[in-house]
């Protein structure tokens, strides 16, 4: 059993990594630069596996064990988690009951809530998965559109208009020139 200080250092190495493989893939295709997004993979897949034995041992990283930072970082991987669905949605399962007690948020319960419904074909609920649909960059399906505003109000989440116009943002700082 990891103390809680291994383990914060733990999510925080391999969040970093995480992000580290995913910037050096400029852009959102998986077209351009297919090595790099095999890269990604490999890190992604030894994370989730690292991922389910934490879980599998010691349950859900709960805020009040190893603080806002490193609870994020656990959400961070089972986000990525998108090669391994059934160990995406055990994650999902178990964050959501860390919600529920209060000792992980709702908010990133919401992304990943909305990944696995994406993943397994579904529309999302609160409009966090974008994709360029070779047209521009636009949400992918939403469940009940009307609702998506109080959805992501309870969630702590900011309005899907600004959301939208951050994502815009980023995918044009990562769009080839």
């Amino acid at each position: 059993m990891m103390e809680s200080s291994e383990l914060e250092a733990e999510l925080k190495r391999r969040a970093a990594l995480d992000q580290e493989a995913r910037t050096a893939v400029a852009g959102w295709s998986d077209n351009p630069r297919t090595e790099l997004w095999e890269v990604v993979g490999k890190v992604d897949a030894d994370n989730t596996g690292w991922l389910v034995e934490l879980v599998t041992t010691q349950g859900w990283p709960r805020l009040s064990e190893v603080g806002e930072e490193a609870a994020t970082n656990a959400w961070l991987l089972a986000q990525h988690a998108d090669m391994q669905p059934e160990q995406q949605r055990m994650f999902h399962r178990l964050m959501a009951a860390a919600v529920e007690v209060g000792e992980a948020e709702a908010k990133y319960l919401a992304y990943l809530e909305d990944r696995v419904r994406v993943n397994s074909g579904r529309p999302q609920l609160y409009g966090t998965q974008f994709v360029d649909n070779g047209q521009g960059l636009g949400p992918r399906p939403i469940e009940d559109r009307d609702g998506l505003a109080a959805r992501r109000a309870a969630a702590g989440m900011e309005p899907f208009e600004e959301y939208e116009v951050t994502m815009h943002g980023i995918w044009r700082d990562q769009s080839p020139s």
